[in-house]
């Protein structure tokens, strides 16, 4: 049997060395060598594949590419795991690509036949069926077909469960709720449970009254829960209901929200069921009975010839970890529980031209280690967020040297809708260019961390259904300093009701921050400014264009008593003299305002604009703010085109000559761009 394996790895060295290339393909077989003519059946032995060829005679000069072949790759029970022994080295990489112009799908669930489905007979649950909808409904026995873990809703949460979910026709499907559309408003709070935020200390559960009577008929079901903006319009939160009395129009929640239930913002409190077979009324909706292990469904479109998918796959797609200079090349990874692909560590490793969507959670995850990239990536319709990078050292401010660019992230936060971000940076020293990034219920970019770089994105409709929020947002950490927003194109920020949203916000004393050069058009709602800063101070504004904004700059000023209950707080103290030490080099060489900054003596604390230009902004500033050399007008200052938002300064504009020093911005160059990579912009 020995001299059986050492034959195999003699003829596999010999054919790597020849080509440095393996081929995969639905149609292979693992038994196979990986040649394109007798190529391999899974991606998982084309890693075990390279591993006994680095074990043989180690990887070929140029290194080594897997050639993934159009086609599906199921990968329900186990997705690709790639570690220190998969790496490759900076100039011999291994590199998984699909072939140019084909489409490779790996995808994490198990295809429901078309004819495993049924008219639902039970009495039961036709009873508990919209009249409209029983005959319209289909049902199908998971347990038949294998599937048996379901996953749980637990009685609260904010990050939704590891859950199967379901697809048809490569559209997630949405689970069967009320209201169809929209949201349901809170009639009268009856208790708000613990509301520390406003010194109302409780230890009753959450109660109120609702409008009409919906709610009646969810009386036969197993379990109901609500999800809800309870307090503020930045935290959504699922809950679970403990009793609904018919009689009182009364829901009582299981659990208590942390905020309390109560209007912490000026918009109605509101909500939606989840999960009730008593709303599935529409196509496209779907209901999971975790207890018999039925799922009723109604099809938006004839089941035959339309591909129904069930996720279940909890892992990752793919996960590297330890693994260095590996790339992972134009696949479509969807229809997973989990995340698409989860990074940890290792060294130069990059995702490019890869689809990432209809997973149950965050599309692209990266944990430490250092130059990373993620390129030409489109990543959609995820559970929570989209992409996430992190790395570096921040107590030596060290930086990581991660990149996002060119990627297209857009409609996020499908299962989560506050603080699951399309893109959020963390550590030192990442850089996030040319991406388009749109269309999300709370905030576009999240940041913490020091000496980031946010350049040539456009970022468009967030912020559609929240409040009090900004599409770049970070806060409540002043040793996060040094990070750069410039040449961007900010514009329709935020939802109608809001009473403050804005593109930048540096919220709760945040300072030492540059926004330059970017363009923002209506991107101020409320009393906010397009750049909003909560507390904090030494933040600067320079050379940007702000257009039909409410306002250009905003600041909410702390007083000296404020500032110092926060400076003497334990969650300053932990984060500005434990996590780091901003009395100390590097913090100290690095940033001289932070000299005195712990000191409780009285300041003067302002923030500085110059060098901007305010078109039709019905004011400029509000709250401490040092300005000087903007250029305030009602006229058109010499745009390109404003009507199709090209903002870009014509050679003859007048803000050369008003604004002394202003530097031209190129709006030209901000977002998408065409490459190899990318070869047509959506």
């Amino acid at each position: 049997m020995r001299w059986c394996i050492t034959l195999f790895l003699t003829l596999l060295t010999a054919t790597v060395a020849l080509a440095a290339e393996f081929h995969v393909s639905p149609s292979g077989d693992d038994a196979n060598l990986g040649k394109e003519e007798a190529p391999l059946a899974t991606l998982t032995a084309a890693r075990n594949a390279i591993r006994a060829m680095k074990q043989v005679g180690g990887l070929p000069e140029g290194g080594v590419t897997v050639w993934i072949h159009d086609g599906d790759y199921r990968m329900s029970d186990e997705g690709l795991t790639l570690t220190s022994d998969d790496s490759g080295t900076a100039d011999r990489p291994i590199v998984y690509r699909s072939i140019p112009s084909e489409t490779v799908r790996l995808f994490g669930g198990i295809a429901l036949p078309a004819e495993a489905f049924h008219p639902v007979s039970d009495a039961s649950a036709l009873d508990r069926l919209d009249p409209a909808s029983r005959s319209a409904v289909l049902v199908v026995d998971l347990k038949a077909l294998g599937v048996t873990e379901y996953g749980e809703f637990p009685d609260r949460f904010v990050e939704p469960p590891v859950i199967p979910e379901l697809f048809c026709g490569g559209e997630r499907m949405r689970v069967a709720r009320w209201p169809d559309d929209g949201w349901a408003h809170i009639a009268r709070v009856i208790e708000s449970g613990p509301a520390p935020w406003r010194n109302h200390p409780s230890d009753r559960l959450g109660a109120f009254e609702y409008e009409g009577d919906r709610p009646e008929r969810w009386k036969s079901a197993p379990g109901v829960w609500l999800q809800g903006y309870w307090c503020f319009d930045w935290s959504s939160e699922t809950i679970r209901v403990k009793s609904v009395e018919v009689e009182k129009r009364q829901i009582t929640l299981l659990e208590q929200h942390h905020y309390g239930i109560g209007s912490g913002n000026p918009a109605p409190r509101r909500y939606c069921a989840l999960n009730l077979l008593e709303e599935l009324d529409q196509p496209g909706e779907y209901y999971l009975d975790r207890d018999t292990g039925f799922l009723y469904f109604w099809p938006p479109k004839p089941l035959a010839g339309n591909e129904v998918v069930l996720s279940t796959l909890r892992t990752p797609l793919v996960q590297l970890r330890e693994a260095s200079f590996v790339t992972i090349q134009g696949l479509t990874l969807e229809m997973g529980c989990g995340h698409g692909i989860e990074m940890t560590g290792g060294t130069g490793n990059r995702i490019a031209a890869c689809v990432v969507r209809n997973m149950g959670h965050e599309g692209i995850i990266i944990r430490d280690g250092e130059k990373h990239q993620v390129a030409a990536c489109d990543l959609y319709d995820l559970g929570t967020s989209g992409l996430s990078l992190s790395g570096g050292d921040r107590k030596t401010l060290t930086p990581c040297g991660h990149e996002a660019l060119n990627n297209h992230i857009h409609h996020v936060s499908r299962r989560r809708r506050t603080h699951a971000y399309p893109v959020h940076l963390e550590g030192v020293g990442i850089r996030l260019a040319h991406n388009l990034i749109h269309d999300t219920p709370h905030q576009a970019i999240g940041l913490s961390g020091n000496d980031h770089v946010i350049e040539y994105n456009h970022i468009h409709h967030s912020g559609l259904e929240s409040d009090d929020c900004g599409a770049f947002y970070m806060g409540r950490n002043p040793s996060e300093r040094g990070n750069l927003i410039r040449y961007n194109f900010w514009h329709e920020t935020g939802s109608d009701f809001s009473h403050g949203s804005c593109a930048v916000y540096f919220d709760d004393g945040t300072g030492g921050q540059t926004v330059f050069g970017n363009v923002f058009y209506r991107a101020a709602g409320g009393d906010f400014g397009a750049v909003f800063v909560h507390g904090g101070h030494d933040n600067l504004v320079d050379n940007n264009v702000f257009v039909e904004c409410k306002r250009a700059v905003g600041h909410a000023p702390w007083d000296d008593a404020c500032w110092n209950e926060w400076l003497a707080g334990d969650l300053w103290r932990q984060r500005l003299l434990e996590e780091v030490d901003i009395t100390q080099p590097p913090y100290s060489d690095r940033y001289p305002d932070l000299k005195g900054f712990l000191d409780p003596v009285p300041k003067k604390r302002f923030n500085r604009a110059t060098r901007n230009v305010a078109v039709r902004c019905d004011t400029f500033s509000k709250g401490d703010w040092e300005t000087d050399n903007n250029w305030i007008t009602k006229e058109d200052p010499g745009f390109v085109d404003a009507g199709q938002l090209d903002f870009q300064l014509r050679d003859d504009s007048p803000v050369f000559d008003r604004v002394h020093g202003f530097e031209r911005i190129p709006f030209d160059r901000i977002g998408l761009y065409r490459d190899e990579l990318r070869v047509e912009l959506p």
